[in-house]
């Protein structure tokens, strides 16, 4: 144990790195973010026998349809360079999502198919 009290955030500091930062990075960062939660929700970790643990299809669609709705929104403001892998990975957890429901939606009614349109296999 250290003596040592713990360190309490330098909030000027963390201002200062956040500024830094540009929008297209912490819009990438926030939807590589919600794939891996969706993923992990989809029962897709990677560990084994981890995946079905985590698995929970009602909050993989609010995170799939949320990933969706940035996507669409910052999809101008992002170059197609960051935008068309996170499409194609929004499409995967799309596809996933529709493979582990026991009742698949309607295509255009899946998560955040609001946003993109139908998604086909």
């Amino acid at each position: 144990m250290s003596d040592t009290p713990p360190q309490t955030p330098d909030y000027d500091t963390m201002t200062r790195d956040i500024a830094e930062v540009p929008a297209v990075e912490v819009i990438v960062t926030v939807a590589v973010n919600l794939m891996s939660a969706a993923a992990v929700k989809l029962g897709l970790a990677p560990q084994e026998g981890v995946g079905d643990e985590h698995k929970d299809l009602d909050e993989a669609r609010k995170l799939v349809t949320a990933l969706a709705g940035l996507l669409d929104a910052s999809a101008t403001e992002i170059s197609s360079f960051h935008a068309a892998p996170l499409r194609d990975g929004l499409k995967s957890l799309q596809l996933a999502f529709r493979e582990a429901s026991i009742v698949p939606d309607e295509p255009g009614q899946g998560p955040g198919e609001k946003y993109t349109g139908p998604v086909y296999g």
